[in-house]
């Protein structure tokens, strides 16, 4: 077979999506090692991104000039608020959609064009090109921004005529694949009579060169609690670190044995070093690039958190899940009342309500208590990052089972 696969976000480090598409890449050809692979990587500006470490049979990389020339932007300030189109958006997609085109996709048994961010500038780019029905298209996010739960935006008649466009886009491609309940939801969302497919994100290790271990910080106790990440679209941190803090000060062996490692971006972290500075035990510090992070993750960390979106609902998958489920660590999973997460991690020790601060002090009580005496490898995700499971899910996809 021959796969072609258009990628917007190819880069190993400060993206959740790169190490999305780059962990894609390797579970396609683990699941097809004799096929071929093409890579058409179109990519927003110039940076380093390790190609070379991608099992793929060949790559035409792109950096493209997405600068907006001044007569746009000086029309768009009225356009966008008497149409409700937005110039610079549409600027943007042409020039994606002029480098999409030139691409000879005949040759290619299975096409796919892979969005990231929020945008989804590839998509809407390849809306009315020929290429579009033979493609599977992936959704990364929900669109338009609106329907991402969490975020505070508003409806407006712009966020609708995007979702229009986007509607034309999911009616012209061949198929869409998305995590399952972002899958589900953007299936109902466009009415679409075409099947939304799930795909879990993946992760695999030999597409990281992961060797720089310049800024890791060396655990210091005995259980090392940690957070690397965004705090975004409802994400509790306050209750997880209000929670440890109330252990730590009411057990000396906590407050001896045991330290939170907070490396986060998103907020102001020097409010937040205020807030806990009677707390030594917790840790503020900056966020390292993926090398570094997943070294302390993997070597430092005893128990790793998961903040997902919130606070009622999440409908996204957290890249984060597949990368600890290569480890076997214990995870805690701060989530809403719904969430993909909940149905995948079927322990309820490794889950705990955002809105219960109660239930997240006694479930990270428990799993303190639990590496205190123990350093057995823990399954929360069971096998659902698996080779296997991969396999069985893009088949159906490619092959509609």
């Amino acid at each position: 077979m021959k796969f072609l696969v258009i990628e917007q976000d190819l880069r190993v480090s400060g993206t959740s999506q790169g190490i999305i598409s780059r962990s894609f890449l390797a579970k396609l050809r683990i699941t097809y090692p004799e096929s071929i692979i093409d890579v058409v990587y179109l990519k927003q500006y110039a940076s380093e991104d390790r190609l070379d470490l991608l099992p793929i049979n060949s790559i035409l990389e792109k950096v493209l000039d997405l600068n907006i020339p001044f007569s746009t932007l000086l029309l768009n300030k009225i356009y966008w608020r008497l149409f409700n189109i937005s110039l610079k958006e549409k600027h943007i997609h042409k020039v994606y959609a002029t480098e999409i085109a030139k691409i000879d996709y005949k040759r290619y048994d299975h096409i796919f064009i892979r969005s990231a961010g929020l945008e989804h500038e590839m998509l809407l780019a390849s809306r009315d090109l020929p290429i579009l029905k033979h493609a599977i298209i992936n959704f990364h996010e929900p669109f338009p921004f609106f329907w991402c739960a969490g975020s505070t935006s508003y409806l407006t008649n712009l966020e609708l005529f995007r979702m229009k466009m986007m509607n034309q886009v999911v009616a012209q491609a061949k198929s869409c694949i998305a995590t399952a309940f972002l899958a589900r939801d953007m299936q109902y969302l466009y009415g679409s009579q075409k099947k939304f497919y799930a795909l879990p994100h993946q992760y695999t290790e030999k597409v990281f060169d992961l060797s720089d271990t310049s800024q890791i910080l060396k655990k210091n106790k005995k259980v090392t609690i940690s957070y690397h990440g965004a705090i975004q679209f409802g994400r509790n941190i306050d209750i997880l670190l209000d929670s440890y803090e109330e252990l730590v000060n009411s057990n000396q062996i906590y407050q001896e044995q045991s330290e939170f490692v907070v490396r986060i971006k998103g907020v102001n972290l020097e409010n937040l070093r205020i807030k806990y500075a009677k707390t030594p035990n917790i840790l503020i510090l900056d966020c390292l690039n993926f090398s570094n992070s997943s070294f302390e993750q993997i070597h430092e960390t005893d128990i790793t958190i998961i903040l997902e979106n919130g606070p009622l609902y999440c409908n996204i998958l957290v890249g984060k899940a597949p990368f600890l489920a290569a480890y076997y660590k214990p995870v805690l999973s701060i989530s809403p009342p719904k969430s993909e997460l909940r149905t995948i991690i079927k322990d309820e020790k490794y889950i705990a309500d955002c809105n219960n601060k109660e239930e997240v002090k006694q479930k990270l009580e428990a799993l303190i208590i639990d590496r205190l005496n123990s350093k057995e490898p823990a399954y929360p995700f069971q096998d659902y990052f698996s080779d296997e499971k991969f396999k069985l899910m893009i088949n159906k996809i490619l092959f509609k089972d």
